[in-house]
């Protein structure tokens, strides 16, 4: 029998979308359920990543962009995934703010998600949020990520196509960016290219690119202005050439198993590590265990591996 939200939701309805996607944010025993139900449903929707650093202007690149797919007739979902507070676990949920003309509209639904914590830019649950989106019905999927750098490359197992946002400043700097960022992207794009450094910062990322002669796709860089609404369509152009070339060389039906590998992975990590806390709480020697380490009569890693074997029973 399929969920009840789940059966509101394929048929369009938000409220019981943003329901499912709450019972996957606080990790309720529905949860699993209503992704099991959902899954027969999902693998439609066209997913396009957005990061880059504060400031860069992408809540205003995508509000934008969600007009733009509007007037085509296409659905929208968005999730802006914003930084949560270490001390207060809070989250300054703007997003919503600055998409909120849209939040009326029955063809668009936006959902601020915090990270919790977690690594890589992401929220845990956003992958499981992009499937609920995708049921939905949205033909297009904006996630939005937290900040650049070494540990906010998580977007490139998510997005079909990952796009990175510039400030015209960061000519400067380009070349002192970690390479990981520069290297995700899929397409460039310096905003805010009514303000003074855009030619210089397009300039610099096309340099970089040129000392990579081994592209399949090489990554344009595009000069866009959200507050004029100058570059949207070529941006959106770009998108579809990267899609129909994903397409075309396969490596879209590649990208997306290697997805579903990596969720059954990470399913398996989290169930584990559950099981392995429930073990460990249920152990009446626990305390124990921990003095022995605390007084070196043994080490972290030898209780590491009496706990793994006990178990998986190797």
């Amino acid at each position: 029998m399929v969920h009840e939200l789940v059966e509101r939701l394929l048929k369009g309805d938000k409220r019981a979308a943003a329901r499912a996607i709450t019972h996957i944010e606080n990790d309720t025993q529905e949860k699993k359920e209503i992704l099991k139900d959902i899954h027969p449903h999902t693998g439609r929707a066209y997913l396009v990543g957005l990061t880059g650093s504060p400031g860069a202007g992408k809540s205003s690149l995508t509000d934008r962009l969600i007009s733009l797919l509007r007037k085509m007739g296409k659905t929208v979902g968005i999730i802006a995934v914003d930084p949560t507070s270490p001390f207060t676990g809070g989250a300054i949920l703007g997003d919503r703010v600055r998409m909120g003309k849209h939040a009326l509209d029955p063809g668009v639904f936006i959902r601020s998600m915090g990270t919790r914590g977690s690594l890589g830019g992401l929220a845990k649950a956003t992958r499981e949020a992009v499937r609920v989106l995708d049921a939905f019905g949205s033909d297009v999927i904006f996630i939005e990520t937290v900040g650049v750098g070494q540990s906010e490359l998580d977007i490139m197992h998510v997005a079909d196509t990952t796009v990175v946002v510039l400030h015209p400043s960061a000519g400067d700097h380009i070349q002192s960016m970690k390479a990981g960022i520069m290297e995700i992207a899929d397409i460039f794009v310096v905003n805010k290219a009514d303000l003074p450094g855009a030619d210089k910062t397009v300039q610099a990322v096309n340099h970089m690119l040129d000392l990579v002669h081994d592209f399949e796709f090489r990554p344009p860089v595009l000069k866009v202005a959200s507050r004029d609404n100058m570059g949207i369509k070529e941006l959106w152009c770009e998108c579809e050439r990267h899609l129909a070339f994903l397409k075309e060389s396969g490596r879209l039906a590649n990208k997306r198993q290697k997805q579903r590998q990596d969720e059954i992975l990470s399913i398996i990590d989290a169930e584990i590590g559950r099981k392995i806390k429930s073990l460990i709480q249920a152990d009446p020697k626990w305390a124990t265990t921990l003095s022995d380490v605390e007084e070196g009569r043994t080490d972290p890693y030898e209780v590491a591996d009496i706990v793994l074997r006990r178990l998986l029973k190797v």
